[in-house]
């Protein structure tokens, strides 16, 4: 998020853009909620080694 303040502005305006950010912020993420969404016909390990075996 990019917030933009500038020279001219008043401390109100400033206050009110920097609670906008915390609030914001404070939601974080819910992994949870993909949890067991992916199902793979494969061992990811196997996966993630045939991956990396690619650059060679």
């Amino acid at each position: 998020m990019v917030t933009v303040i500038k020279k001219g502005d008043s401390k109100a305006h400033i206050k009110k853009a920097l609670q906008k950010i915390e609030e914001s912020s404070n939601q974080g993420l819910d992994a949870k909620k993909y949890c067991g969404i992916l199902k793979l016909e494969e061992d990811p390990l196997a996966i993630q080694k045939k991956m990396r075996d690619e650059w060679q």
